[in-house]
């Protein structure tokens, strides 16, 4: 720690690059806040006010991201750490109290009462866009997003208008910062700055006794903002603000007028026409029972295609199609798409291929003009169809390919008819397809690697999902359980393939780890030698003998150079033993989602201990029973 008696700032050098920061209160009986440094290899608590070290821990996973306080009924504050697949949490002392893995790298997290309890839960955000919602070491929610063209940076929650209530305040990639309204989520104020922005904090940072929204971009830029005074009522958006939003009320009500006035003259023109069926034709009159249809269905695509959702819009009469727009999230680029036939191409039903990346139910909203091919005015039908969850597995016969060898196999107590109204509610089934009571087996084919799923039940409410595939074996336990709302699922599970590369990577880690041993070793023997020698050299030239001094300095050159490419293997082989780490905890979550409740807690917590203790076979028994005891 250098400071300086005359200064307000002090500088804390940490000799490694920072990836996370955030202090708070981590030791209740000290009173006062402590700053908590992560890097990519260690955890630092830091004493600020004793300029001592609370604890300093090596973290394998590394640290992306950092938040210190209470979660659930663990007794003492944690300092929590999201690094790679892995979240850590540490006591003031620098105790392991908890730990649990999630689906990708972590990059964001926040401590908050989710669900109500009065406890707090920890979300949870990482880079394959979904939100975890952990309750201690259990998943109570889960939320995927898709990309956007600006991401949000920075969350916080400050009274900007002196209301009494906060408002959520946002900083944005784009520069942008804006605060809206908890209750109607209106715009209340917003600014821009010339960068992204970095982070959003409150603070006293005049020492004046006024708390300021303080927000920094990643150039340096820092802006304050001292809350709105009450005789403002809560209007914080300056005159250029109210200007804009005048000016796109304006655009509303000309839109507005101008539909009107086509309403209008379509009735006057109904009034005084005489042809009717050609008048109404191109003025767009389309008959009263104009239904707009849909239908989803499974096209296994041909040598020009490949194999596709397929959803089919039609109209319920003669009437054609002039365009339709589709808004989806996560299926189109720039999550919109429009189809736009030609003049000669017109017809009453539009095919648009769909091909969702991934497993989750996704909501389509449809736009479509209806009119007749001479039409100059056309309606617009709008409506909502869901895509189901697995709409990319295609029905297929038993024997129309091998089955899978991997499987899972659980119990439970449900009637076969819920079974398959999931079944529905899930899949693209077609409509002769009917399982009236158990035992019965159905089989889908992957649209998207042509990979096989077979689901059988038996009367006795055994279920059996054989697949290769051990993340889709996790989706449809998920989702089987969340329909049917079962608490807690225990599992037997067996994926050999799976289990075999998994092995194969545990070995790697073994052997980065001793790589990393030895070439530590080799530093500090090459740091001594270095140290010697340049003693040496210095000798030789205080003395004028430059011969030894030139010998000296060569064999020093050699040995730095040596050391540099010992570091250049480091760091490799660090690079390898973080991809292989991430893989690690990745296969433990894996394990977990076969589970559900506490069966999935104790799979994860148990093949923490398996991998601490060095014990693969042990590990691999707890991924296939769910339990390490014989």
């Amino acid at each position: 720690m250098q400071s300086n008696q005359d200064s307000d700032i002090s500088l804390l050098n940490i000799n490694q690059g920072v990836s996370c920061l955030t202090s708070g209160v981590l030791n209740p009986q000290l009173g006062y806040d402590c700053l908590l440094v992560g890097t990519q290899t260690n955890l630092l608590a830091y004493d600020v006010y004793n300029n001592s070290d609370l604890f300093y821990r090596e973290i394998s996973d590394g640290a992306n991201a950092a938040v210190l306080g209470m979660l659930g009924d663990i007794s003492s504050p944690l300092a929590i750490i999201g690094g790679n697949c892995a979240l850590q949490g540490f006591d003031h002392e620098g105790n392991d109290l908890f730990w649990t893995v999630t689906g990708d790298n972590v990059r964001s997290l926040a401590l908050c009462d989710f669900d109500g309890d009065g406890k707090n839960e920890l979300l949870v955000g990482s880079e394959d866009f979904d939100i975890r919602v952990f309750k201690e070491d259990e998943i109570v929610a889960e939320m995927s997003e898709t990309e956007s063209k600006n991401h949000a940076m920075s969350i916080h929650a400050f009274d900007l208008n002196s209301d009494g209530v906060c408002e959520l305040i946002t900083g944005w990639s784009n520069g942008k910062v804006d605060a809206r309204s908890d209750r109607t989520g209106e715009v209340i104020f917003k600014d821009n700055f010339a960068s992204s922005i970095a982070g959003v904090v409150e603070g006293d940072y005049r020492m004046d006794g006024n708390t300021q929204l303080i927000c920094c971009s990643i150039d340096g830029e820092v802006r304050g903002y001292l809350p709105g005074s009450q005789e403002m009522k809560g209007n914080l958006m300056d005159s250029t603000a109210e200007q804009d939003l005048i000016r796109e009320l304006s655009q509303k009500k000309q839109n507005l007028l101008l539909e009107l006035r086509n309403y209008e003259e379509n009735s006057k023109q109904i009034e005084l026409s005489t042809q009717v069926n050609e008048a109404d034709a191109q003025r767009g009159v389309i008959p009263a029972n104009t239904q707009l249809q849909t239908a989803f269905s499974v096209n296994l695509g041909g040598d020009s295609q490949s194999a596709h959702v397929e959803l089919c819009i039609s109209t319920s009469n003669d009437t054609i199609i002039r365009a339709v727009l589709i808004f989806a999230e996560g299926i189109f680029e720039g999550e919109s798409h429009v189809v736009h036939p030609n003049l000669q191409n017109l017809l009453g039903h539009i095919r648009v291929p769909l091909t969702p990346p991934k497993d989750v139910p996704v909501d389509l909203h449809i736009k479509a003009f209806v009119g007749y091919r001479s039409s100059t005015q056309f309606h617009v039908f709008e409506l909502t169809r869901q895509l189901p969850r697995f709409s990319m597995y295609a029905l297929s016969s038993p024997d129309s390919a091998p089955q899978p060898l991997s499987f899972v196999n659980f119990t439970i107590s449900e009637r076969v008819q819920r079974v398959v109204m999931w079944l529905n509610q899930s899949f693209l089934l077609p409509e002769d397809a009917e399982f009236q009571s158990a035992p019965f087996q159905v089989c889908f084919t992957f649209l998207r690697d042509a990979g096989q799923l077979c689901i059988k039940m038996k009367p006795s409410g055994e279920i059996s999902v054989s697949t290769d595939d051990i993340d889709l074996a996790g989706n449809i336990i998920q989702s089987m359980a969340s329909f049917l709302a079962i608490e807690d699922l225990q599992v037997e599970a067996d994926f050999p393939a799976y289990f075999e590369e998994l092995r194969k990577v545990l070995i790697k880690v073994d052997e980065h780890h001793t790589v990393h041993q030895k070439l530590t070793a080799d530093m500090a023997d090459h740091s001594n030698l270095i140290r010697s020698m340049l003693v040496r050299a210095e000798d030789a030239r205080l003395m004028g003998d430059m011969k030894n001094m030139k010998k000296r300095y060569v064999e020093l050159y050699d040995l730095n150079r040596d050391l540099i490419n010992g570091y250049k293997i480091r760091c490799t082989n660090h690079t390898e033993l973080l991809n292989n780490l991430k893989a690690v905890n990745q296969a433990i979550q894996r394990a977990g989602r076969l589970r559900v409740g506490k069966p999935k807690t104790q799979v994860i917590t148990a093949c923490r201990d398996a991998i601490r203790n060095n014990n693969l076979n042990m590990l691999f028994r707890i991924m296939r029973v769910g339990t390490a005891s014989c």
